[in-house]
């Protein structure tokens, strides 16, 4: 099957089937005569797996070990809830920070920061890790990107509309060409919304952001 076809019943985007293969978690055939990949349905069930270990947070590299046999799904999950715990412990840290700064600081003007960056980098020696919100600002900044980009594009093409009906108001007889341009140029909104729908969707999947984190 077709990767379109995968996409669909796996809900994994291109890109991150794209990033999966080149992680060599998945290995598709290629038809001999054309060099595609061919998708089969031990393929989608091997992106399922993965779907279902990454949404876990199992890092690639140890779903890799999994695969060859070096680490076994028992000790995989044995080591996520390890990690989940010491996650849970993290977030009691950060409430009791956010209740001290809640209860200690009346207002920005009088935050004394620097005490509380030490605690914190105290607690970060100590194994603490506070949330990173580098993801979400890169998130951010791709998708304000996209629309921008997307908006310019479309603003283009409608200015460029708009000058092929003021030259259809001094000369009628290129309404067939007016006509057939503003089609041509519907459709290039068209594709320029659903690429960009496209591109928020493998903003949101972050694969690949989420890797060098392993």
């Amino acid at each position: 099957m077709k990767i379109y076809q995968v996409e669909e019943l796996v809900g994994i985007t291109k890109k991150n089937i794209r990033f999966y293969e080149e992680q060599k978690l998945l290995c598709p055939k290629r038809n001999p005569q054309n060099d595609y990949r061919e998708y089969s349905l031990e393929d989608v069930r091997q992106l399922e797996k993965i779907k279902l270990l990454r949404k876990l947070s199992v890092p690639i590299e140890e779903i890799r070990l999994i695969e060859v046999g070096k680490v076994s799904l028992t000790q995989s999950m044995n080591q996520q809830i390890e990690r989940i715990e010491k996650e849970l412990q993290n977030a009691e840290l950060m409430k009791g920070l956010c209740a001290r700064l809640r209860d200690e600081a009346t207002d920005l003007k009088t935050l004394n920061a620097s005490f509380y960056l030490s605690e914190m980098e105290r607690m970060e020696n100590q194994g603490t890790k506070f949330k990173d919100i580098q993801k979400e600002d890169i998130n951010r900044k791709k998708k304000s990107g996209a629309v921008a980009a997307a908006l310019v594009f479309c603003l283009i093409l409608i200015i460029s509309f708009i000058g092929m009906i003021f030259v259809y108001r001094t000369d009628p007889e290129i309404l067939v060409p007016v006509i057939v341009t503003g089609l041509i140029l519907i459709g290039l909104v068209a594709g320029i919304i659903i690429a960009l729908i496209q591109r928020i969707k493998e903003i949101n999947g972050g694969e690949e952001y989420d890797a060098r984190n392993y």
